[in-house]
């Protein structure tokens, strides 16, 4: 693979080494939908999941993602080349990640491109290495940003994320307190942390950011993995959506939804089918392709188009992992679930 890459970027050189030629900012929402209609009508992907690090400074326990191992990460040239075709298959929204995506030098540069090109794009992070410069730059992006936060003790955040990095998350999050643009704060519940998430979606709020609260999942593909600390008891997970919901503390809208939805999927309910592969896909640095970050890649965008890439996709496999309900990742039902619950999409207060 690697061999093949390599000789793929001469090529890519030729075809792209100029900017792409797209004037102006960023459509508005509703004209990227407009855009993407298409893509919404015979059910092919509007939304990438890339990763476009795979080196992080972090350690957390949830995750079983291979990073920090040398593996090829495409170039800022390759990485315009590849999405402006994906602009042109119709993808239309990105959720950029690692990884730890901070980690990239030519992170603004790529963020500057996807922009040009017309991406709707929301950044996540682990919020560590935030700074005055940075935050300015997203600014005039207007890229949406999500910063992952367990837990305000620092202690359980080491053993969460596996190093001690809780000061410099929170001296992030205060160089964002007049950002102009959506802020989301995920937490994740776990075994650890289950006690107090209600305390940090009142502190997101406090500062104005949108609250996510998810769930951790293990054994899920290739994302997560089993660590004993960090494991639950199903009911006292749905207790602590629950809790939340009853005391309303969630805004109104598709975040309060996704909270019902994992109140459901802990109760061992079976949930509508996943997107991934349909209205989503997973893009990892070297620009492999799989239907999300927990199944196997079935092409590279270096190579092939994503047309040709989604021909390959098992779409039995996503069949039966979606009836599993093996999971609830928002990354991965998002845009069903919005389709499905429109005026909780509505709702919900955001201001793009």
């Amino acid at each position: 693979m690697l061999i093949q890459i390599e000789r793929t970027r001469q090529k890519l050189h030729d075809r792209s080494s100029r900017p792409a030629t797209f004037e102006g900012r960023r459509p508005g929402l509703h004209q990227a939908l407009w855009g993407g209609l298409t893509n919404l009508i015979v059910q092919r992907p509007l939304l990438a999941i890339f990763q476009a690090c795979l080196r992080c400074n972090s350690s957390c326990g949830y995750c079983n993602l291979p990073l920090n191992v040398g593996r090829y990460e495409m170039s800022r040239d390759e990485i315009r080349h590849v999405f402006t075709e994906l602009y042109g298959e119709g993808v239309r929204f990105v959720f950029l990640q690692g990884g730890e995506p901070l980690l990239r030098r030519d992170l603004v540069p790529i963020l500057q491109d996807l922009v040009q090109i017309g991406f709707h794009i929301t950044l996540i992070t682990n919020g560590t290495r935030l700074t005055s410069n940075l935050v300015e730059a997203f600014n005039k992006l207007a890229v949406s940003l999500s910063i992952s936060l367990d837990t305000l003790d620092p202690l359980k955040y080491e053993r969460i994320r596996g190093a001690d990095q809780l000061d410099q998350v929170l001296a992030g999050l205060e160089l964002l307190r007049g950002y102009r643009h959506p802020k989301f704060l995920t937490c994740i519940v776990s075994e650890i942390n289950r006690q107090e998430v209600t305390q940090v979606v009142r502190f997101a709020r406090e500062r104005d950011f949108l609250p996510v609260v998810g769930a951790y999942h293990w054994d899920v593909g290739l994302y997560g993995k089993q660590e004993p600390l960090l494991m639950y008891e199903r009911e006292q997970a749905r207790a602590v959506f629950e809790g939340l919901l009853k005391e309303n503390v969630l805004p109104a809208g598709y975040l309060r939804q996704y909270a019902k939805d994992n109140v459901a999927w802990l109760s061992g309910k079976t949930l509508r089918p996943c997107d991934a592969g349909r209205y989503s896909i997973a893009i990892d640095a070297s620009g492999n392709v799989s239907p999300c970050l927990s199944l196997p890649e079935a092409g590279n965008l270096l190579e092939s188009s994503l047309s040709e890439i989604l021909a390959r996709f098992d779409r039995q496999a996503i069949q039966r992992c979606s009836d599993r309900s093996s999971c609830n990742r928002l990354d991965g039902r998002v845009i069903g679930s919005v389709l499905r619950h429109p005026i909780a999409a509505w709702q919900t207060p955001v201001q793009w």
